[in-house]
């Protein structure tokens, strides 16, 4: 399905457009940005392909926010690495309680394929950023002239960070690397966690719920290097509250012999973006090194 370009913006020597598009796996339209460094836009005539980093957001965020206040764009645009950010749920199904709350429903599918109802019907954002977003940007006929769908790396903020380390773990190959900021990294044992999959998938299917879970997942992954970067702020208060729980992710990696995790506690830094634009520029790094930028 065609893009329709909404807006097009410069940016540290790129383009931000923003699009949207219809998706047959929600059912409803979808809005997604795209960062395009300049070594992509170089040579329009005949584009130089760059790799990709795939950034999810958070609970209540769409794609303007990450965009706006990350600054991944600035690093990007020095390593020549593409930046995704699509939105965090369907918009406009018009559930029962879809906008009850801020955790679940509408800006809080947790990347996940609901399969209990009504969510079951457009909730399938694992499917949608894993398998038709990535298909539709790198066959557009526009856009996906400027994209290397070969390199592609994932990385996300709170809900987000744990779809980017549920995603990758999940999707061996897929993705080069990946990284997270003060991801939800236990949620079958933290409240948001609890409660969104209690939604999606029941109360009683506790199996469904661990194949969510990156501490769960980590304890039977058969590669040889993680190749994960995690950054975790100390005055975090949803990590003081035990929603994030990344130390049961770092000891569950460790138990299984899992190598290539590298777990940083940033003293002093909290949830916000302003914790992650003081370390986006590294986590732009650590995906540009395993695609081959630096």
């Amino acid at each position: 399905m065609a893009f329709t370009t909404n807006a097009t913006i410069a940016s540290f020597g790129g383009k931000l457009f923003k699009l949207s598009h219809q998706s047959t796996t929600t059912g409803t339209p979808m809005a997604v940005n795209l960062y395009l460094p300049p070594q992509a836009l170089a040579n329009p005539t005949s584009p130089t392909k760059v790799p990709v980093l795939i950034y999810l957001s958070g609970l209540t965020c769409t794609p303007e926010n990450c965009s706006e206040k990350g600054f991944f764009q600035h690093r990007a645009s020095q390593v020549g690495l593409a930046v995704v950010y699509p939105d965090t749920s369907p918009r406009g199904l018009n559930l029962p309680g879809e906008t009850a709350s801020w955790d679940f429903g509408a800006g809080a599918g947790f990347y996940v394929d609901a399969t209990r109802a009504p969510w079951s019907a457009g909730y399938r954002m694992e499917s949608y950023v894993a398998r038709e977003l990535p298909a539709a940007l790198f066959g557009d006929p526009e856009y996906g002239r400027y994209l290397d769908g070969a390199r592609v790396s994932i990385t996300g903020h709170s809900m987000g960070g744990h779809g980017a380390l549920t995603l990758y773990l999940k999707n061996e190959g897929l993705y080069k690397s990946v990284s997270a900021f003060a991801p939800i990294a236990n949620p079958v044992n933290c409240p948001w966690g609890q409660k969104a999959f209690a939604g999606y998938f029941g109360e009683e299917d506790k199996e469904e719920w661990k194949r969510h879970d990156a501490t769960e997942l980590v304890k039977g992954w058969k590669g040889k290097d993680l190749k994960a970067l995690v950054d975790v702020g100390t005055a975090d208060n949803f990590y003081k509250q035990g929603q994030l729980l990344p130390e049961n992710f770092e000891k569950a990696a460790k138990e299984a012999g899992v190598t290539g995790l590298t777990v940083r506690y940033q003293e002093g830094y909290d949830h916000s973006y302003y914790f992650m634009a003081t370390f986006s520029d590294e986590h732009v790094d650590h995906a540009a090194k395993h695609l081959g930028l630096l």
